[in-house]
């Protein structure tokens, strides 16, 4: 089965590296796992070996038709033939009772969006291993006052706690993608801080990411005034990338403050 350019499908087949993978999920018997593009099931089999139940959710109907096929009459499998970014997770956690473990060889070209999909039902996942492209997974580990450091990161940071678990070269998968690939988990914060809840925390940072070459008096400028910014403890002359995410988290709370 070809892959679908529209998808944005690289199947992983390398043996190495799915054990790999399986070996970091390290999942167990009774978990809530659930599987994003499972493709032609390379990981689906080891995991569900080895949980003894999976969900999975596939978006391609050939794909979805011929693991039906596979795992027909198998009670603990469940497909869900739908759009991961339409996804309900939260509701599918209430439903099966406990938090949800997810895992996924994402298409790059959705991987930001479907992150931040899951970022608004992180109170319903226990953590989420991802196989993603290296520069993604440079961003969302990276370090502020770094190159890779940006939006993703920033907003991620006080959610998840972000670890890179291995790199996979193109050869892991068909079609061989033309930039290597990395896998991250992100194990998902119980308590994150107030200010990550709020919603100026992301207009905060998306203004200030905006255009990375202007001053934070500049780039905030509908948000916040100079002397707010500094208020909150932060220099008006700094610039994003410069900023730890709890500087942007104060900056959100002078945001809030200002609306009411």
């Amino acid at each position: 089965m070809r892959a679908r350019r529209r998808f944005g499908q690289n199947f992983l087949h390398d043996p190495f590296v799915i054990e790999r993978i399986v070996a970091a999920i390290r999942p167990q018997a009774g978990e809530a796992l659930i599987e994003i593009g499972p493709g032609h099931g390379a990981l689906t089999r080891p995991l569900l070996a080895a949980a003894g139940n999976l969900e999975v959710i596939e978006i391609d109907r050939d794909l979805a038709a011929s693991l039906r096929s596979e795992f027909a009459g198998n009670r603990q499998f469940t497909l869900h033939e739908a759009d991961a970014l339409d996804f309900d997770f939260a509701a599918r956690a209430s439903a099966l009772g406990r938090p949800l473990r997810v895992v996924g060889n994402l298409p790059y070209n959705i991987s930001t969006p479907l992150l931040f999909h899951l970022l608004g039902a992180a109170h319903a996942i226990h953590d989420m291993h991802f196989m993603l492209q290296k520069e993604v997974v440079d961003r969302i580990v990276a370090e502020p006052d770094t190159e890779a450091y940006g939006r993703l990161g920033v907003m991620l940071a006080p959610r998840v706690r972000a670890e890179r678990v291995l790199e996979v070269g193109p050869g892991a998968f068909r079609p061989a993608p033309r930039v290597w690939s990395a896998v991250v988990r992100l194990e998902v914060v119980s308590q994150p801080p107030d200010w990550a809840l709020l919603p100026q925390y992301a207009a905060v940072v998306t203004a200030a990411f905006g255009q990375r070459r202007k001053t934070l008096r500049n780039a905030l400028r509908t948000l916040l005034d100079e002397p707010a910014i500094r208020a909150a403890g932060v220099d008006p002359g700094a610039r994003a990338e410069t900023l730890a995410p709890a500087a942007f988290g104060a900056l959100a709370q002078a945001a809030a403050a200002v609306l009411h």
